[in-house]
């Protein structure tokens, strides 16, 4: 069994920091700014021997009720109330502050182990603030620097007493890795979605839905979320491990230093997943912004859905989801094709359409064709629309293989690779698309040169 620990505090005392350091890798957001965490974000934690869940959350903080700090709040409530055991932690340059002592005695009442962090401990303001700690009745403080990796070990002996002696027959359960486990022909691991968009058009709260609890933090303000925050999702026994991801805006107008942060961010939870989500706002689809994401999802090689959200605040005119369709392809011919599904985070509507929709892409983006039906293919398409000739000396088209799938990429053997009109490919791949049913996903050819066998020989000669 799993063993939980969460992180609490008051904002700006290294939690994500701490976090960073426990899983392995800069997952959280860390900034010099107060609050930027938001939603709470777990993780698997490793100390030497000792592993467990973490979760990183919030700072405690106090606001009026329904406002965003508040729900911040619930955010940092519900994961004290998952954890097995908690991790407080403050400031030990900055001593106690009244915030410090208010959220201890909420520790407390939580009836749940308390581990003591007095973090930036480094240097003699450090080691003053850690003994002033012991102020607040929660035993002795573990000076550590988060930052630097200091009293890790002080940290491992408080933490071991709290782990759970291991079932005796842990050691002989299975392991079932990511990598091919089947059952029933389905991988067994999780298909890895991002869900992406412009800021406020519903992410959050489409993947709340998906869960059916309030898991992520929503808002009508735009900017909301910050860090990509990874949730586990499972539909029709098949699971998913769904990113949300910050709203991303033009380029020209980002200009605060944690909206960056948060745009890398989003940008590399694009790179780690199988399959992006490209939210657009029912009210406003298909503007510049939608078009230069859905553009830079192809460049990444992702699978691609297009989901517009918020339809229950539109006209239900007849073959409008068609319409639709046809504007996509128009729009993105990089990925014609596309599937485009309407839905309503807020009203549950269209969500099993658009796991289907998912679960689709991902499979197509996992396409395998043989060489023997491809070239197949390859010889109809050119007799069909031969290249054209260039400065007098038609372009040969000798054949075309799969070298690998997630996405579709193949490689066509010609005789002047530097001559083939970038037009001529497009026709190509859109001609891949229809005879092998890959709509949507993007496809890669590569052009190579064929060795000639008689130009050693002519070399030779001369």
């Amino acid at each position: 069994m799993s063993f939980t620990l969460a992180i609490i505090g008051r904002p700006n005392v290294g939690k994500s920091t701490l976090f960073n350091r426990l899983v392995g890798q800069k997952l959280a957001l860390v900034d010099d700014q107060p609050g930027v965490t938001r939603d709470r974000r777990e993780g698997r934690g490793r100390l030497g021997d000792l592993d467990f869940t973490i979760i990183d959350t919030a700072g405690l903080d106090q606001g009026p009720r329904g406002s965003l700090t508040a729900r911040m709040q619930e955010q940092t409530e519900t994961a004290i109330a998952d954890a097995d055991a908690l991790m407080f932690v403050f400031d030990a340059r900055a001593g106690l502050t009244p915030s410090d002592r208010a959220f201890a005695d909420f520790a407390r009442r939580a009836n749940k182990p308390v581990v003591l962090i007095a973090n930036k401990s480094e240097g003699k303001h450090g080691e003053a603030g850690a003994l002033e700690s012991y102020a607040l009745g929660l035993g002795e403080p573990i000076p550590i620097s988060a930052e630097h990796g200091e009293g890790m070990g002080d940290l491992y002996d408080a933490l071991a007493p709290l782990m759970p002696e291991p079932a005796a027959d842990d050691e002989e359960a299975p392991d079932f890795d990511d990598a091919g486990d089947e059952t029933e022909g389905r991988p067994a691991r999780a298909i890895r979605v991002a869900v992406l968009g412009r800021p406020n058009a519903g992410k959050s709260t489409l993947i709340n839905r998906l869960l059916g609890e309030e898991r992520l933090l929503t808002s009508p303000e735009a900017g909301t979320t910050r860090d990509a925050i990874a949730v586990d999702v499972e539909w029709k026994g098949r699971p998913f491990r769904v990113f949300d991801t910050a709203g991303l805006r033009r380029r020209s107008r980002i200009e605060d230093k944690l909206e960056k942060l948060s745009v890398s961010d989003a940008l590399r939870a694009v790179r780690f997943a199988e399959v992006v989500v490209l939210v657009m706002d029912a009210q406003h689809m298909f503007e510049e912004q939608d078009l230069r994401l859905a553009d830079l999802i192809e460049r990444e090689g992702r699978a691609i859905v297009l989901a517009v959200n918020k339809w229950d605040l539109m006209d239900r005119a007849p073959n409008r989801i068609a319409r639709l369709r046809e504007e996509a392809d128009h729009l993105l011919p990089q990925v014609r094709g596309a599937p485009v599904v309407a839905v309503s985070g807020m009203m549950g509507e269209g969500i099993d359409r658009l796991m289907t929709a998912i679960e689709q892409a991902y499979a197509t983006w996992n396409r395998r064709i043989s060489t023997s039906q491809i070239n197949r293919w390859f010889e109809r398409a050119v007799a069909n629309n031969p290249p054209p000739a260039v400065s007098g000396r038609r372009l040969k088209m000798n054949y075309i293989t799969q070298t690998k799938a997630r996405p579709p990429s193949f490689v066509l053997f010609c005789s002047r690779t530097d001559a083939v009109p970038a037009s001529y490919l497009r026709y190509l791949s859109n001609s891949l698309r229809e005879t092998f049913d890959l709509p949507g996903t993007p496809l890669r050819i590569t052009l190579r040169e064929k060795a000639n066998p008689f130009a050693h020989k002519a070399k030779r000669k001369s």
